[in-house]
């Protein structure tokens, strides 16, 4: 911290006596010289020659006085004016040491003093946030280019240089014709884009946005490269299906095989065992029953891949709950249908029925070793009245619950022994469908999952 030159920082100690009252005895002593003086020609005339010989060292003294008073006014001014200076110039640092309360000058110079704190925090919170937000900016894979009112680069960052091919201190000052940008700066809001672009070519997502820099208008440029993350997500989903496809077929093409072997090697014996017949029997219904698995699953995926969309019309929906109930086997479905009692809907009767088919049967072979299983489905409605809202439909179990809940939605992963592993895949399709939602988790109240699927109506 600098100090005002002339100025003791901070000594402690507190002056004897208030500005105002150093400038009022001041101005006194200035007085009282010329009052001396007068008073002593009024009181011995006879003596005016002795007198006017003194008056001379009391003028002298009064101008001595008066000099000094002047120092005492003028000197805070300029204390003040270093200090006005120092903040217009941007140095925050400098402080008066007179400041204090109950003084005149005393009291400009305190405020002074906490202003100067106040904007060296408030810069310093600022340089703080520009550090941070330049290290975004520079870190993120999104390019950004931000022009002037003449249309020429003024900022851009490591990404956008990436996709220009251009060091940002070649590109800057550039004009948007040059960096071939000038379709994107015709964007109004966001928009996707097909484009080249000399660090990539695809699917680009381009917003522009305006903002103001020195009063004048600047044009902000974002642009994000949708091609790079949709070719993951097709390579993971590429990698998920190969994986469930290729562990199925192994399942069923495995045993095919081995029994086919054991088949051609009875078979090649020139005197075949007596119980022949009832091996091959065996081997034929192991294969006939492999290659049922597989038409299942082939069957399944035809059913993910071409689930056309859903045929509205207006249904019961508490009685289409009740009739689906009823065709659970093995275990009774209490159903809560009271929020819905006589409301029709508009839905596909038949996408939601086989939706519900496949998680109250889920939900009754989680619970099939159960002597006490309780399997609830219950349905709430939002939006009653008029207008657009959606239903709320719980299948709510006692079962083990939930042990992971990663490979729940991957198509035709299975735990179960002869599962194909499409039926919540497809109820969450079905659900979408109708804009709606699928989700499930385990139970907070008790032992158990809920499943909560959610319909559009």
């Amino acid at each position: 911290m600098r100090l005002v030159p002339g100025v003791n920082h901070e000594t402690g100690r507190k002056p004897r006596l208030s500005y105002e009252s150093e400038v009022l005895l001041s101005g006194i002593a200035i007085l009282l010289p010329p009052l001396l003086a007068a008073l002593l020609l009024v009181v011995s005339p006879t003596a005016r020659e002795h007198w006017l010989m003194l008056l001379i060292p009391l003028v002298l003294i009064s101008l001595l006085l008066a000099l000094r008073l002047r120092a005492r006014v003028v000197f805070p001014l300029y204390t003040l004016s270093n200090l006005l200076e120092a903040l217009r110039e941007g140095d925050y640092s400098l402080r008066g040491s007179r400041g204090r309360r109950g003084d005149a000058i005393g009291e400009v110079i305190w405020e002074v003093n906490a202003l100067s704190q106040t904007l060296r925090e408030q810069r310093l919170r600022v340089e703080e946030t520009m550090a941070l937000l330049s290290k975004v900016v520079a870190e993120i894979d999104i390019a950004v280019f931000a022009f002037d009112v003449h249309r020429n680069l003024r900022l851009i960052n490591p990404a956008g240089a990436r996709l220009l091919c251009r060091h940002p201190r070649d590109a800057e000052g550039r004009s948007a014709e040059e960096l071939d940008l000038a379709d994107c700066l015709a964007v109004e809001g966001a928009q996707t884009l097909r484009r080249s672009f000399p660090g990539g070519e695809g699917r680009f997502d381009v917003r522009r946005s305006t903002f103001r820099e020195g009063g004048l208008p600047h044009e902000l440029i974002v642009v994000t490269d949708l091609s790079r993350a949709l070719r993951e997500e097709e390579r993971q989903a590429w990698q998920r299906l190969i994986r469930v496809l290729g562990h199925e077929l192994n399942n069923s093409l495995a045993p095919i095989k081995s029994m086919a072997g054991t088949l051609r090697g009875m078979t090649a014996r020139e005197q075949l065992p007596e119980d022949w017949r009832d091996d091959l029997a065996t081997g034929l219904g192991l294969i006939e029953d492999r290659a049922e698995a597989l038409t299942r699953f082939m069957l399944g995926y035809t059913t993910l891949a071409r689930l056309p969309p859903p045929a509205k019309r207006e249904t019961d929906i508490g009685a289409l709950l009740q009739r689906v109930a009823q065709l659970q086997q093995g275990i009774r479905v209490h159903c809560d249908c009271d929020a819905v009692r006589d409301v029709s809907v508009a839905i596909d009767p038949d996408q939601i029925e086989q939706a519900l088919i496949n998680l109250l049967k889920n939900a009754a072979e989680a619970m099939q070793q159960q002597s006490d299983a309780q399997l609830v489905a219950r349905i709430e409605r939002d939006g009653s009245g008029s207008g657009a809202g959606f239903l709320l439909i719980e299948i709510i179990d006692s079962g083990p619950g939930l042990a992971g809940t990663d490979n729940l939605f991957v198509p035709f992963f299975t735990t179960k022994p002869g599962g194909s592993g499409i039926g919540l895949v497809l109820a969450r399709q079905i659900a979408e469908g109708h804009g709606g939602s699928l989700t499930l988790e385990n139970r907070r109240d008790a032992k158990g999952c809920v499943a909560r699927l959610v319909v559009g109506v």
